[in-house]
């Protein structure tokens, strides 16, 4: 498609979620790849101001966006809110859905899909988080997180000799009910599905404690092994699991899904499903280009094609 027809796009970035900053380091990468392939970008910092988000999408006069990129990240972005604005306005705007969005999302909803079709998840369950000033929920290790939120916001690993309390105070600002989950131990494994294509296995190494949010966006702390020295077999799983996690939650454009692989099991048994995220991020360290790149497909060609796949409102 030449320049000349390319339609002009809406780039949603920023929000009010704990990942505000991601979204904007996301939103200001995608409009320089939209625009070196040829897009004219007109960039949103959205707020909780409807009229304003709305007078953005359909301006007076027109010549408002043909179609959105949505580079939120965490909830009102990710989890079908924005999206239901985008569906009634009827502009066609990339990534999933309403329902797939919110499923993701939900944690606890999206674990129920995955076993229903046969994945393999941590053992878990919703607690109300008081309760744990009573005791662990399970055994130690086992992991803590909210229900509703990505980029590891608020996941705290509850080892021998960690503080219960202080877990349970920083979990306060996420709502009363969290997830635990049984810990993984193991290697940390990471899918993109572009379309209907899974396109890598990345392994990642924090040289944090664990794959946190820190881990996940500063710069050299995180190595990326792309594609992971795994053996061919978990390879193959974690590649067929993407893509049906991917179909199951009836997601558009790019998701990813991540794993954890107990590489001390036999074969492919120790290889669970952590999450998927229907908007991956999109920042100069993130997963989901890196492996685009990876399959041979530039930045301003991954961005194209989101814009060019993107999800049409009925």
């Amino acid at each position: 498609m030449s320049a000349a027809v390319r339609p002009r796009v809406g780039l949603l970035m920023g929000g009010w979620s704990p990942e505000r900053e991601v979204s904007l380091v996301s939103g200001r990468a995608c409009a320089e790849g939209l625009r070196a392939g040829g897009h004219q970008v007109l960039e949103f910092d959205v707020t909780r101001d409807l009229s304003a988000l709305l007078a953005f999408l359909r301006p007076v006069g027109g010549n408002g966006p043909e179609v959105i990129f949505n580079a939120l990240h965490g909830r009102y972005g990710e989890d079908g809110c924005v999206q239901g604005v985008l569906e009634i306005v009827g502009i066609p705007y990339t990534h999933s859905g309403v329902l797939a969005s919110a499923i993701a999302m939900d944690k606890p909803m999206a674990r129920h899909v995955f076993t229903s079709i046969g994945l393999r998840v941590a053992e878990g369950r919703v607690i109300e988080r008081h309760t744990l000033a009573g005791g662990d929920p399970m055994p130690r290790p086992y992991v803590v997180k909210p229900i509703d939120q990505g980029s590891s916001v608020g996941v705290h690993i509850v080892r021998d000799g960690d503080n219960l309390a202080a877990v349970e105070a920083a979990e306060a600002e996420f709502g009363e009910r969290v997830l635990v989950e049984r810990f993984v131990p193991g290697r940390e494994l990471t899918v993109a599905v572009l379309g209907e294509r899974p396109l890598a296995v990345t392994e990642l190494r924090p040289r944090t404690r664990f794959y946190d949010y820190e881990a996940k966006y500063t710069d050299g702390i995180t190595e990326h092994l792309v594609p992971a020295p795994i053996p061919d077999a978990v390879r193959d799983l974690a590649l067929d699991w993407a893509l049906v996690a991917h179909r199951a939650l009836g997601c558009e454009g790019l998701s990813r899904t991540d794993f954890r692989w107990d590489d001390s099991q036999r074969g492919t048994d120790g290889l669970v499903v952590l999450e998927l995220n229907t908007q991956p991020g999109m920042t100069p360290l993130s997963l989901a280009p890196e492996q685009a790149r990876w399959a041979g497909i530039d930045w301003p060609s991954l961005m194209a094609w989101m814009v060019d796949s993107a999800r049409r409102p009925a």
